[in-house]
């Protein structure tokens, strides 16, 4: 019996001087969080860009109807020339007698400050004409990057909004905007 309890004993105390891990077993952690990442970074990214072009899509939505509301609160004015009216253009909109049109309050200050960016796109409103009451606007959000977003957005006084695939070279005009696709 002694001797089955010295070995008992030195297996006892291998077993405590072994703690740790081996570095073969470290490196097929490390193997299976890099796969588990390979899988998972493409799908974050994909994830990514379609949060940011229903983004854009939505805020074309947003300065469409805002577009509407200044044109039929201001008559004499016709559309908002470009973004700045239709935000609150440095005062305050708690306070109704600020509202102006010039102050219109009817988008956020971010979206109605140059450079107007927010999120993955530039926004930007044209008119064929500056004199009111300015009779149209033409509607673009170009995409930052590639990475950050695949399609450009564009809208006319009709409101739909018309997308194509981000080149770079934005949408030239209201024509151009007019011949590409709807969304759905």
């Amino acid at each position: 019996m002694p001797s089955a309890l010295n070995e008992d004993r030195k297996t006892l105390t291998s077993m405590r001087a072994q703690r740790g891990f081996s570095l073969i077993e470290l490196l097929i952690v490390v193997a299976i969080i890099l796969i588990i990442a390979a899988i998972a970074i493409p799908n974050l990214t994909r994830a990514r860009i379609a949060a940011n072009e229903s983004a854009g899509a939505s805020t074309v939505r947003t300065l469409n109807t805002a577009e509407t509301t200044y044109s039929t609160t201001y008559p004499s004015l016709g559309y908002a020339p470009n973004l700045t009216p239709l935000g609150p253009n440095g005062v305050d909109c708690t306070n109704a007698a600020n509202v102006t049109s010039t102050s219109a309050c009817l988008i956020d200050g971010l979206l109605a400050t140059a450079p107007f960016v927010k999120g993955a796109y530039t926004y930007n409103i044209r008119s064929s004409s500056s004199t009111p009451p300015v009779p149209d606007y033409f509607l673009t959000a170009i995409s930052l990057t590639k990475t950050a977003a695949t399609r450009d957005y564009c809208s006319i006084m009709d409101q739909v909004v018309h997308f194509q695939v981000t080149t770079g070279s934005g949408i030239a005009n209201p024509a151009a905007c007019d011949k590409l696709a709807a969304i759905q």
